[in-house]
C-alpha cells in the first residue's frame, strides 16, 4: 500500500534515526496528522495507535489544552535562558512534577529527553558521592538488555549490543552490568509480574559488589520495566531486593522511568506501583505527552542538598542544557499533568489493564507466538525467530499491521503494545484481533 503524501517531499536529505534508511525510502510510511487514538497516513487511511507514538503520547494525540498552552506560551515567552535566570513556569512545572513523585524525591532537574535525563542522573550520582568526600565512588552498574537512551553515559550503562558495539572503544570506563530478568523457561505466559527469579537475579548485584567493592560504586540504574528491549518484567521481589542491597552498601538506586512514568502501569510512577522508592527517577516521554520534547530527573532531597551544600559559593553543579525548562516545554508539562489529573487517566489505565491483559493472552496458541507477558498497559508478544533471519518475522508483522490500520512496535522478534491511556475496550479488541489476523498470514 502506498502511504506517500500526494506531493511527497524529497526524502534523501533526512538521515532517519533507528531506521533502515534505504528500505524505508524505497517504501515510505508517511503520517500526516493525529487526533485522539489515531494517526492519518498520506493516503488518507487511519491507523490506530497501539504504541502511544513511541511510548510517549499517554493522553492521546492533539489534546487541545496542551495545544492552547503551548500557543499562549509561544506568543508570550518563546524562550528564556535557564542559566542564572528563570521564568515562573519552570518553577511551577517543577512543583507539579514533584507532587507526583514518591515522598522525598522533590527536587527536579529539567532536561529535553530521556537520554539527557539519564546522563544527568549519572552525573548527579557521581557528584553526590564526591560532595560527601567519597570521590572514589565512580563505578556505575547497569543491566544487560537495558535501554537508557543514546548518550555515551546511557549506552555505557545500557545493555543492548547493537547500540554499544560501534562505540565500544569510547564507552565510559568503570561500568558493569547485572543480568537481565527475562527467563522463558521459568516465566513464560506470565500475567503481571513473573513469580520466579526475583532474589536470584537481584542477588547478582552482591557478586558485582564483592568483585569491585562497594566503596567504588556510585549508582545502580535499571528500568523497573524494560520496554524498548522487548517488555522485560521484574520478577516479584526483584526491585525490593535491589533497593535493600543498594541501601546496605550506600549505593544510589536510579529508576529509569522514561517509559513507565505517568500512568503506563496505572500509577504516577512505577516506583509508586511497585512500592519501591529509588534515589533518583529519570523521566521524559509522557511528561509532556510528547507535544514538546521534555524530560526531567526527580532527585531525593538529601542527594540534592549534599551537592548544593558542598559548595560555599557559586555554581554547585556544573551541568545543564540551553533548553532546560524551555518555556514551551514547561507549558506542555503543566497542561499534560493537568489532563492526567482532571481525567483520572492513571486510574483509567489501571482499569483498562484488565481487558488489555485478557486480550493480550488470547494470542496464546496463535502461529509463531512463544510468549505473552504484560503489566499495566504494556504487553510483549514474543515470536519464534525465523531460521537465519532474527527479527524478520516481527518486522513483517509490524508492516502488515500498519497496512491493516494498527500501529505496533517491534524490537527483535518481540511485538510491543503500549497504547494511550484513553484507549477503549473496543480499540483493545481491534489491536489484538488485527495482530491475530496478521500472525495467521505470516510464514
Amino acid at each position: 500500500m502506498n502511504t506517500e503524501a500526494k506531493h511527497a517531499p524529497d526524502l534523501s536529505n533526512l538521515w532517519m534515526p533507528f531506521t533502515a534508511n534505504r528500505q524505508f525510502k524505497a517504501h515510505p510510511r508517511l503520517l500526516t496528522s493525529a487526533k485522539g487514538m489515531y494517526y492519518t497516513a498520506g493516503d488518507g487511511h487511519t491507523i490506530l495507535d497501539g504504541t502511544s507514538g513511541l511510548w510517549c503520547v499517554n493522553a492521546g494525540h492533539g489534546r487541545q489544552p496542551i495545544v492552547d498552552a503551548i500557543s499562549r506560551q509561544a506568543a508570550n515567552l518563546d524562550y528564556a535562558p535557564s542559566f542564572q535566570i528563570g521564568h515562573e513556569d519552570s518553577f511551577l512545572a517543577a512543583s507539579d512534577v514533584a507532587a507526583l513523585m514518591p515522598k522525598g524525591l522533590d527536587r527536579v532537574f529539567f532536561t529535553n529527553s530521556g537520554s539527557e535525563s539519564v546522563d544527568t542522573a549519572l552525573k548527579i550520582a557521581v557528584a553526590y558521592h564526591r560532595a560527601r568526600g567519597e570521590g572514589q565512588r565512580t563505578r556505575l552498574i547497569g543491566r544487560e538488555r537495558g535501554y537508557h537512551g543514546v548518550g555515551f553515559g546511557g549506552i555505557s550503562v545500557g545493555g543492548i549490543s547493537p547500540n554499544r558495539k560501534a562505540f565500544s572503544g569510547v564507552l565510559l570506563p568503570g561500568v558493569d552490568h547485572l543480568p537481565h530478568t527475562h527467563d522463558l523457561a521459568h516465566n513464560a505466559w506470565s500475567h503481571g509480574q513473573p513469580a520466579w527469579g526475583g532474589e536470584h537475579f537481584a542477588n547478582a548485584l552482591e557478586s558485582i559488589i564483592a568483585l569491585h567493592d562497594a566503596s567504588t560504586i556510585a549508582a545502580v540504574i535499571v528500568e523497573p520495566l524494560a520496554g524498548s528491549t522487548g517488555v522485560l518484567l521484574p520478577p516479584k521481589g526483584y526491585l525490593e531486593r535491589l533497593r535493600a542491597i543498594t541501601e546496605k552498601h550506600g549505593i544510589l538506586l536510579i529508576f529509569d522511568e522514561v517509559i513507565t512514568g505517568f500512568g503506563r502501569l496505572g500509577a504516577a510512577t512505577a516506583s509508586e506501583f511497585f512500592g519501591v522508592t529509588p534515589d533518583l527517577i529519570t523521566m521524559a516521554k509522557g511528561i509532556s505527552n510528547a507535544a514538546v520534547p521534555a524530560g526531567a530527573v526527580a532527585v531525593r532531597r538529601s542527594v540534592h542538598d549534599a551537592i548544593i551544600e558542598a559548595s560555599a559559593t557559586g555554581i554547585e553543579f556544573f551541568h545543564g542544557y540551553t533548553y532546560s525548562a524551555h518555556p514551551l516545554a514547561t507549558a506542555a508539562v503543566r497542561a499534560t499533568l493537568k489532563i492526567y489529573h482532571d481525567e483520572k487517566l492513571f486510574d483509567r489505565a489501571k482499569t483498562m489493564s484488565v481487558p488489555f491483559e485478557t486480550a493480550a493472552h488470547a494470542l496464546k496458541g496463535q502461529p509463531h507466538v512463544i510468549d505473552v507477558r504484560n503489566l499495566g498497559l504494556v504487553a510483549g508478544i514474543e515470536l519464534a525467530p525465523r531460521d537465519g533471519a532474527p527479527g524478520a518475522r516481527a518486522a513483517e508483522v509490524f508492516a502488515k499491521c500498519f497496512e491493516k490500520g494498527v500501529l505496533v512496535r517491534y524490537t527483535g522478534d518481540i511485538i510491543a503494545i503500549s497504547p494511550p491511556l484513553i484507549i477503549t475496550e473496543e480499540q483493545i479488541t481491534q489491536i489484538f484481533q488485527t495482530l491475530s489476523e496478521v500472525l495467521a498470514t505470516v510464514a
